[in-house]
């Protein structure tokens, strides 16, 4: 018997005293929060190593879609978990301003420091060891007359989305950006790009993909009621039946207006997905050949700079206003000439009443016309209605009912 391992025993104790139990951890003390959260990531390890293990083909598309269903309320479970356990207030206070908000995020000692100190007139603070800023820093970039916040978020490690390295904090405020700028080196960019990419994707953040036309609505009876418009090949009735059931919804109304994969028909049954912009930022490329330059030059969404020459940044800045996708729109007081030093800067599609909704909540209820220059207009000036929609560099002109 003393030869025996500790485990053993216990297992044999166990089994001779069935009434005896091991006193159960509540989950909200915090070793029982880590006990539950260890064991949903291992529960995730075991489904994932299944499906390594399972050939990839039309036989086992159904199989592995039950198992993506799986991983994919495991996560929305350990994300729950893990808001219980942090403590109030340790997330990044800065205040939203200027017309459009970026955020850099990276692994440490990529640059990003850098990048903002010579964007902006911020000075942020820069060394050769790593976590050098270890809080979020902004500074505003100015261009097309337009002011751009710019946010330098701490460096963040893998294993950020579970809550390493203040991970959660940090890409949590990259969530409530309009533009992600992440910051890569050169000489290891694929790989970074995709670790960073993962994060982002296991806390629900989808970058450079639209989102799916599934329409999915829920009921209280009649059922599941499963239609598309087109052939489906990659997710089938049966398939999204047994997801359903997984996420216990029984009765709801589905409609697929295209293709798409299981993974996007469970990011629309979350309903908590968001879909963002990401511009690659490759630094560094004065370390590498021309040849390894220009092949990660031609990778989408990427820019290559070198912030050690101040190389191509004048580029980088111009895929920021193109990847943020706004206008700018200039007003024309009556009996003036229009403003044209402080646009107002709004996205693409923005409509008249977008405008009036913008300054103030009731000035759509004085509404009567305005007068439109640009290229949105037929003719110079045209007058148009609420509905009119706006494009970049229009001088527009509102007018409101009398005595209103």
């Amino acid at each position: 018997w003393e030869s025996r391992s500790d485990e053993t025993r216990q297992e044999q104790e166990r089994a001779s005293f069935p009434c005896v139990q091991a006193p159960r951890l509540r989950t909200g003390t915090r070793t029982g929060l880590h006990l539950v959260t260890m064991g949903i990531q291992e529960k995730i390890k075991e489904i994932e190593a299944e499906m390594a293990r399972t050939q990839k083909n039309k036989a086992t598309n159904y199989h592995l879609g039950r198992l993506k269903g799986k991983i994919a309320m495991l996560k929305s479970q350990l994300i729950g978990e893990s808001k219980t356990g942090g403590k109030a207030g340790e997330g990044f206070d800065v205040a939203r301003s200027g017309d459009a908000r970026v955020a850099m995020i990276g692994f440490p000692s990529v640059g990003k420091s850098t990048l903002l100190s010579t964007l902006t007139k911020t000075k942020s603070e820069s060394a050769e060891y790593a976590f050098t800023t270890l809080t979020c820093i902004p500074g505003v970039v100015e261009h097309n007359d337009a002011k751009i916040q710019l946010l330098d978020l701490p460096g963040i490690i893998e294993g950020a989305s579970k809550g390493k390295g203040r991970g959660k904090q940090v890409i949590a405020a990259a969530r409530t950006s309009d533009l992600i700028l992440m910051v890569v080196e050169a000489h290891k960019a694929e790989l970074q790009m995709t670790l960073l990419t993962r994060e982002l994707e296991d806390v629900g953040i989808r970058i450079n993909t639209r989102k799916p036309d599934i329409t999915f609505t829920q009921k209280k009876t009649g059922g599941i009621k499963f239609n598309s418009t087109v052939d489906l090949t990659h997710c089938d009735e049966r398939l999204c039946r047994d997801i359903l059931q997984l996420h216990k919804i029984h009765n709801a109304d589905i409609l697929f207006r295209g293709d798409y994969t299981v993974d996007q028909f469970i990011d629309v049954i979350e309903g908590n997905r968001k879909y963002m912009r990401c511009l690659y930022v490759v630094n560094k490329v004065d370390t590498i050949t021309i040849g390894e330059m220009d092949r990660l030059a031609r990778l989408p969404d990427t820019v290559v700079v070198s912030l050690h020459w101040k190389a191509n940044l004048d580029h980088l800045l111009e895929k920021m206003w193109e990847y943020l996708d706004v206008v700018r729109l200039y007003t024309k007081p009556r009996g003036k000439r229009p403003d044209f030093s402080d646009p107002i800067v709004v996205p693409r599609g923005t409509t008249i009443l977008d405008v009036c909704n913008r300054i103030h909540r009731d000035f759509s209820k004085r509404f009567k016309t305005a007068n439109v220059w640009g290229t949105s207009a037929k003719h110079v000036p045209q007058s148009v209605g609420i509905k009119h929609t706006l494009q970049d560099e229009d001088v527009i002109q509102l007018m409101t009912k009398a005595g209103k």
